[in-house]
Parts: structure tokens; C-alpha cells; sequence
């Protein structure tokens, strides 16, 4: 495993979604309005399209989600569980921030 720099951390507005090329796995990334950072898969998995990032950010129950701009499902930044249909998921990835740089790390 590795770490891999994305894009600055000044560049992530918050409470919007940006998309990222790791290799060949597309990333959406999303910073909160608390200035939280998450990585998910950006690929829906209702659908199989690459639209995550593209997703209305909030949070139900407390928990960060994003939710698909196709269908709405709701997925939970932190487990990539979706909290509509529990049978799908999305990968979570880890993200670190290193001298002002949005890292995640790549499997």
C-alpha cells in the first residue's frame, strides 16, 4: 500500500464532491463542512455509472453520506455502506493530509 497525492486540500470546496484517477480506480473525494476529507469509490453500484462526485453531501443521523445523483441512495462516507439498500456498498479508502496536500492511500 501507498500513498498517493490527489490535489491541494485548498482545492475541495466543502460540501462537494471532486473525482480522481488512482490508477485505474476512480475516487471521489468530499471535504465536509467541518473540513473532514473522505475517499469513496466514485462508481454508483446501483447503477455501475461514475457519478458519486457528483453527489448531494449532508449527513442523516449524524453520519456523512453522499447521496447518488441518479437514484438518491444514500452512502455513508465513512463505511461506503449505503444506508438505503444495506446490500451495497462502496470501497472507503483512507485519506491523510501532508503539508497541505489531500493524500489517499492506494491499495
Amino acid at each position: 500500500m501507498s500513498w498517493e497525492a490527489v490535489c491541494p486540500a485548498a482545492a475541495l470546496q466543502p460540501g462537494r464532491g471532486v473525482a480522481a484517477l488512482l490508477g485505474e480506480r476512480q475516487v471521489a473525494l468530499f471535504r465536509t463542512d467541518t473540513d473532514t476529507v473522505y475517499a469513496i469509490d466514485n462508481v454508483d453500484p446501483c447503477t455501475g455509472v461514475a457519478v458519486l462526485s457528483r453527489g448531494l453531501v449532508g449527513d442523516r443521523d449524524g453520519e456523512p453520506v453522499v447521496a447518488s445523483p441518479l437514484h438518491k441512495q444514500a452512502f455513508s462516507l465513512v463505511s461506503g455502506r449505503c444506508l438505503d439498500e444495506p446490500e451495497r456498498r462502496v470501497g472507503v479508502h483512507r485519506v491523510r493530509l501532508s503539508g497541505g496536500i489531500v493524500q489517499v492511500e492506494v491499495r
